[in-house]
């Protein structure tokens, strides 16, 4: 094992955190500024992209910090997952960061997909243009009637008939569903109930303006509608495109699911490790600043101790990363699944603790939206469901424990 960034990573990675410092954070204090004057609206037809946010991306775009996700040196840098887990971990600290350098989800789990199993007509309808950042997609899975967490529960239907794919079914949690450029999904729903279990799904483009889409809602996540991307429930009623838009053909939406979430799901778990060290900063920053009972925080109630404590626990969740990043690098993700699964769990938990304990340091203050300690909150804890409850992940890597001891 060789963790070590090469040459081209260690420049990305100077290179993407003086953009995130010099450019992307006093954007970011502004837009927050601005956010707390005025509260999000549920109503996503008024949400728009604030201009600083697309003068950012051109700016990123010229400078070549663009795609940086995509291991195809045609149309992204090129980089093994080893080599953009330092890169993403500077985006991490930054919300904004991420869609800045056209590297934030689900964005990139969809282009993986359309690179690896698009066809010629769906990358040049849809994959062009997300990589450009013209347009945004969503990935329509979830649904409130199963429990999602298993994918083989799926009650929504993709079926062909003739030369049309019919789409029926409630999807919700759908991420980004209320952005103003979000035009494509990429719907999972079962094709034939007959099959075996991992051969009844199918994956659809799904144009949303198509006829039978309807957007209800969007979902607040701890009261905040997360303006403009938002989370939505969305219905689809006799959905009728052309057969061509099944993703790789009928029946190939579990396997194609399993290749999409091994990459996209590691990206979060770098960004995690970025947000811990930043809610770390801040920590430590407040501790040193404000004084106690004649004290400086950092010297009371064992606060030195948490602060090691927190120290370990980032550097542990790191190498736990990489270690899933070579992983996926030497074996591919069906190789890697249990090294996911481990990270999955490990690096949002890091992360919630992290942020619990600079909350605590900070007192009132860490709750209030003056500094983004309640936002870093939010986020691990929506991350330890988001791609896949801990439960699961742990299963998963129990049953890989287990099988290496039975005969």
């Amino acid at each position: 094992m060789d963790f070590r960034p090469s040459e081209r990573s260690k420049t990305l990675t100077d290179r993407v955190r003086a953009f995130v410092s010099e450019h992307v954070v006093p954007v970011e204090e502004r837009l927050m500024a601005a956010r707390r004057a005025t509260r999000s609206s549920p109503d996503w037809r008024t949400w728009s992209v604030p201009p600083e946010v697309r003068e950012l991306q051109a700016r990123a775009r010229a400078e070549g910090l663009w795609n940086l996700f995509l291991p195809d040196p045609e149309h992204g840098a090129g980089l093994s997952n080893v080599e953009y887990a330092p890169v993403a971990e500077e985006m991490g600290r930054s919300f904004l960061a991420p869609e800045v350098f056209n590297c934030n989800a689900p964005d990139t789990g969809n282009m993986e997909v359309l690179h690896k199993y698009g066809s010629p007509e769906q990358q040049a309808r849809w994959l062009g243009p997300l990589l450009r950042a013209e347009v945004r997609s969503v990935f329509l899975m979830t649904e409130p009637e199963v429990a999602s967490s298993d994918a083989t529960n799926l009650r929504a239907t993709a079926l062909v008939e003739g030369d049309e794919v019919v789409l029926n079914g409630r999807k919700w949690w759908t991420t980004g569903l209320g952005h103003p450029d979000a035009k494509v999904g990429i719907f999972l729903g079962v094709s034939d109930p007959n099959a075996h279990r991992h051969l009844r799904h199918s994956m659809v483009l799904v144009p949303l303006d198509a006829p039978g889409v309807r957007i209800e809602r969007m979902l607040p996540v701890f009261g905040e509608y997360d303006e403009p991307y938002g989370h939505g429930e969305v219905v689809l009623e006799d959905v009728r495109l052309p057969a061509s838009a099944v993703i790789g053909g009928p029946g190939m939406g579990f396997a194609i699911a399993q290749g999409r979430l091994g990459p996209g799901r590691i990206h979060h778990c770098m960004r995690c490790i970025g947000a811990a060290e930043r809610a770390l900063e801040l920590l430590i920053r407040r501790s040193l600043s404000r004084e106690a009972f004649g004290k400086p925080l950092a010297s009371l109630g064992g606060n030195r101790e948490r602060i090691a404590d927190l120290r370990m626990a980032i550097d542990q969740a790191r190498l736990l990363v990489l270690h899933a990043a070579w992983r996926l690098d030497e074996l591919g993700p069906l190789g890697a699944i249990s090294d996911v699964s481990a990270i999955k769990v490990v690096a949002p938990n890091v992360l919630e603790r992290v942020v619990d304990e600079a909350i605590q340091i900070h007192g009132g203050l860490g709750l209030s939206d003056d500094v983004p300690l309640v936002a870093l909150h939010a986020m691990a804890r929506v991350l330890r469901l988001a791609d896949g409850p801990d439960a699961v992940h742990r299963g998963v890597v129990a049953r890989a424990e287990l099988a290496r001891y039975r005969t």
